[in-house]
C-alpha cells in the first residue's frame, strides 16, 4: 500500500515538473519575441498592445482561466471511482459552459471595444487590438476544457505540448502581423494626418499572434481528443455505474469549484487593468494627449514587464511543482517536513530573485539596449532601476501563494491580495494626484503591491502553521553575493565598454555576473554541496566547485 502511494507521489511530482517545464519554455518564447515586437511597435504601440491585453486578460479570467482546473479536478474525482459516463457528462456541460461564456464576453468586448478603450481606458486607439483578441476568448475557453479533461485523465503532456505549439505560432504570427499591419497603419496615418493610426494597426498585427496561436493549440488537442474518444467510450461501456449525474448538478459543482479561482485570478488581474485605467484617466485629466502616455505605459508593458517576467517565469514554475508536493507531504501530518520544504522551495527563489534585481539595478540602461536597440532607454533604464526590488516581493509571494493553497486555504492569498490591490489603488492615487509622478508612480506602486501580499501572506503562514522563514541563507547571503556581483559586474561593464561597444560589454558582464555570484554564493555558504548537486546540472557544478576548492573543508 504504501508503495501504491510512492508511486503516486512520484506520478504527481514529475507530471507537475512536466508543466513546470512547458511553462518556463514557453515564458522564454515569450520573451524572445517581445524583442522584435517592441523593436516593431515602439514605445506607443506597445502602449495601445498593453491596455488592449489587460482587458483581455480580465475577460479570459471570467471565462476560462480557472476551467482547465476545475475540469481536471471534477474529472480525475469521477475516474478514480470508475464513473467514466459521468466524467464524460462534467467534459460536456464544461464544454457548454465555456461555448456560453466564452461567446457571450467575447462578443461583448467586440462590439463594446470602443467604449471600453475610450471611457474606461482613456485609450481610443486601442480599440482595433481590442477587437482583434476578442473571438480568442471563446477559442480559450473551449482550450481550456479539452486541457483540463487530459489533465484529469492523469496526463499532462498533451496541455503541455499544446503551450508550447500556442507560444511559437503566437511568436511567429505576432512579429510577422505587427510589421505586415504597421505598413498599412502608416498609409492610413498618412491619410487621416494622424500618427498613432500606424501604432495601433501595428499593436492589432501583434495581437493577431495570439489568436492564432490559441486555434493552434485548439485544433492540436481537437484531434488528438478525436483519438482517445475511441478509448473513453470503450471504458463507458464498461461503467457500470447506476447513478448519472444531471447537467444541472454538473453546472452547479463546476461552478462552486470555478468560483474561488475566478476570484483570486481577478484581484490579480485587476492590479494591472487598474494601474491602466488610473494612469490614462489622470494624465488625461491633467492634460496629457493620449499618445504622449501611450507611449509612457508602452514601455512599462513593454520594456519593463518583459524583463521582470523572466525570474518570475521561473518562480511559478517553481511554485507550480510545489503544490503536489507540499500537498502529499501536509497529508502525513509532519509540520517538520512541511516547512522545511517551504523553506528549500522559498531559499531556491532567493537565490534567483535577489541577484535578477541586482542585475536590474547595475545593467538596466544596456539590457534594455541590448535587447530594443530601436527605442530609447532613458526613461526605461530609470524604471527598471526603481522597480527591481519588486522582483524579489513578486517571487516571494508568488511561492508563499502555492503553500497556501497545497495547504488548502485558498481564500488566504485571495485576501491578502484584496488588501494589498486597496492599498496598491491608495498609493497609485496619491502619488499622480498628490505628487505628481507620473509614470513612476505606477512603478513604484507595483513595488507596495507585491511587499504588502508577501507581509500578509508570512503572517498567514505563521498563523496557521507556525512557519517563520530562515533568515540568513535565504536573504542575507544572497544579498551580499549580489551586491559583490553588482560591483563587479559595474567595472566590468565600464571597462569593456571603453574597447568592444555597450552591446558586447553587457554580454561579457552578463556572463562575468553568473560566474561571480556563483562563486560568491557557495564561498559564503549560501548553498551547500548536498543543495547544488540537487539542482538541475547540479553534480556537474559540484565538480567544479570541487576542483576550484570552494567548498568549506
Amino acid at each position: 500500500m504504501s508503495e501504491n502511494k510512492s508511486e503516486t507521489g512520484k506520478n504527481f511530482l514529475v507530471q507537475g515538473s512536466i508543466l513546470a517545464i512547458a511553462g518556463v519554455i514557453t515564458k522564454i518564447i515569450g520573451a524572445v519575441y517581445r524583442i522584435p515586437l517592441v523593436n516593431i511597435l515602439g514605445d506607443k504601440g506597445m502602449g495601445y498592445y498593453g491596455v488592449a491585453f489587460q482587458i483581455y486578460a480580465i475577460a479570459l479570467t471570467l471565462t476560462s482561466y480557472s476551467l482547465p482546473l476545475a475540469v481536471s479536478k471534477l474529472v480525475s474525482a469521477r475516474l478514480a471511482t470508475g464513473q467514466y459516463k459521468n466524467a464524460y457528462r462534467v467534459f460536456r456541460g464544461a464544454m457548454t459552459f465555456a461555448i456560453a461564456a466564452g461567446g457571450i464576453v467575447g462578443a461583448i468586448i467586440f462590439f463594446g471595444a470602443d467604449f471600453i478603450a475610450s471611457n474606461l481606458m482613456a485609450m481610443k486607439m486601442s480599440t482595433l487590438a481590442l477587437r482583434v483578441l476578442a473571438p480568442c476568448i471563446l477559442i480559450v475557453a473551449i482550450l481550456g476544457v479539452f486541457r483540463g479533461f487530459f489533465q484529469g485523465n492523469g496526463s499532462m503532456i498533451p496541455t503541455a505540448v499544446s503551450q508550447i505549439i500556442e507560444q511559437i505560432v503566437n511568436a511567429v504570427v505576432s512579429v510577422v502581423g505587427a510589421y505586415m499591419l504597421l505598413k498599412v497603419g502608416k498609409e492610413v496615418a498618412s491619410q487621416k494626418n494622424n500618427d498613432s493610426y500606424g501604432a495601433a494597426y501595428a499593436a492589432s498585427g501583434g495581437t493577431l499572434g495570439t489568436v492564432m496561436g490559441a486555434l493552434a493549440a485548439l485544433l492540436f488537442l481537437f484531434f488528438l481528443f478525436l483519438a482517445f474518444r475511441k478509448k473513453f467510450r470503450r471504458q463507458m461501456e464498461r461503467d457500470r455505474g447506476n447513478k448519472t449525474e444531471s447537467y444541472k448538478r454538473v453546472f452547479k459543482v463546476l461552478l462552486l469549484t470555478i468560483a474561488p479561482v475566478i476570484l483570486s485570478a481577478t484581484v490579480y488581474n485587476l492590479c494591472g487593468v487598474v494601474d491602466n485605467a488610473m494612469f490614462g484617466t489622470i494624465m488625461s485629466i491633467q492634460g496629457h494627449k493620449e499618445s504622449e502616455y501611450a507611449a509612457l505605459l508602452g514601455i512599462v508593458t513593454g520594456k519593463y514587464d518583459t524583463l521582470m517576467n523572466v525570474p518570475l517565469a521561473i518562480s511559478s514554475a517553481f511554485g507550480s511543482s510545489l503544490i503536489p508536493s507540499i500537498v502529499l507531504t501536509a497529508k502525513t501530518g509532519n509540520r517538520r517536513q512541511v516547512h522545511e520544504k517551504i523553506d528549500i522551495f522559498t531559499r531556491f527563489n532567493m537565490i534567483i530573485a535577489i541577484p535578477c534585481a541586482a542585475g536590474f539595478i547595475v545593467l538596466a540602461k544596456p539590457l534594455l539596449d541590448l535587447l530594443f536597440f530601436t527605442e530609447n532607454n532613458t526613461l526605461g533604464g530609470v524604471l527598471l532601476q526603481m522597480g527591481a526590488i519588486s522582483v524579489v516581493f513578486y517571487n516571494l509571494s508568488t511561492v508563499t501563494n502555492a503553500v497556501l493553497q497545497g495547504l488548502d486555504n485558498m481564500m488566504v492569498p485571495v485576501k491578502s491580495a484584496a488588501i494589498s490591490l486597496v492599498i496598491h489603488i491608495i498609493s497609485l492615487f496619491l502619488m499622480m494626484v498628490v505628487f505628481k509622478w507620473g509614470i513612476y508612480a505606477v512603478v513604484l506602486s507595483k513595488i507596495v503591491f507585491s511587499l504588502s501580499t508577501c507581509i500578509l501572506n508570512a503572517h498567514a503562514l505563521r498563523e496557521r502553521i507556525g512557519y517563520v522563514q530562515e533568515q540568513k541563507k535565504t536573504f542575507v547571503i544572497p544579498a551580499i553575493a549580489s551586491i559583490i556581483m553588482g560591483i563587479v559586474t559595474l567595472v566590468v561593464h565600464l571597462l569593456f565598454e571603453l574597447f568592444v561597444g555597450t552591446r558586447i560589454a553587457t554580454v561579457i558582464a552578463l556572463c562575468v555576473a553568473v560566474a561571480v555570484y556563483g562563486v560568491a554564493l557557495v564561498l559564503l555558504g549560501g548553498v551547500t554541496e548536498k543543495e547544488l548537486s540537487s539542482m538541475p546540472k547540479g553534480p556537474m557544478l559540484v565538480k567544479i566547485c570541487k576542483k576550484a576548492h570552494l567548498f568549506r573543508s
